[in-house]
C-alpha cells in the first residue's frame, strides 16, 4: 500500500490541474496569434504597474530561459504591443516597456473572457471566490519568496 501524498503536493496538484483548465478556456478566446505567454507578459506590466524591466528580470519573473523571454518579446514588439530600447544605465541592456497599444490588447484579452468568467461563476460560489482569492495570494506570496 502506498503512502498518502504530502497535503502540500495535492494542494499545489490541484492549482496545477486549475492552471490546465484556466489556460485551455483563457486560450479559446485569446486574439489570433495571441498567446498565454505574450497575454501574461503584458498582464505582468498592467497588475504590477512597471514602467519598464529587462529582459532577465521577465525570464526570472515567469521562470524561463532568456532565449524564450527573447523570443515572446521579439513577437510581441513586432505586433507593437512592447518596445524594447537600448538601457540608458548599461550600454548592452535593454529595456522592455508596455505600449498603449499592448495595454488596450491586454484589456481586450480581459473582456474575451467574459462568458468564460460568467460560466465559472455561475458554478463556483462567489463566496468560495472571494475565499479563495486572499489566500492564493498569500499562497504566491510566500512561494516567490522561497524562489529568490
Amino acid at each position: 500500500m502506498t503512502s498518502p501524498d504530502p497535503l502540500a503536493f495535492k494542494v499545489l496538484n490541484e492549482i496545477g490541474i486549475i492552471d490546465q483548465l484556466a489556460s485551455h478556456a483563457f486560450t479559446q478566446v485569446l486574439p489570433r496569434n495571441m498567446t498565454i505567454a505574450q497575454f501574461s507578459v503584458l498582464n505582468h506590466f498592467v497588475r504590477l504597474e512597471h514602467d519598464f524591466r529587462t529582459p532577465a528580470q521577465l525570464a526570472s519573473a515567469f521562470q524561463v530561459s532568456r532565449p524564450t523571454m527573447s523570443n515572446t518579446l521579439a513577437r510581441l514588439e513586432r505586433a507593437g504591443l512592447v518596445q524594447i530600447t537600448p538601457d540608458p544605465d548599461d550600454g548592452r541592456g535593454k529595456r522592455v516597456s508596455i505600449t498603449e497599444t499592448g495595454r488596450a490588447m491586454r484589456d481586450d484579452c480581459i473582456a474575451r473572457l467574459g462568458d468564460p468568467l460568467a460560466r465559472m461563476q455561475a458554478h463556483v460560489p462567489s463566496e468560495l471566490i472571494e475565499k479563495l482569492d486572499p489566500l492564493l495570494t498569500q499562497l504566491r506570496e510566500i512561494l516567490d519568496q522561497m524562489r529568490d
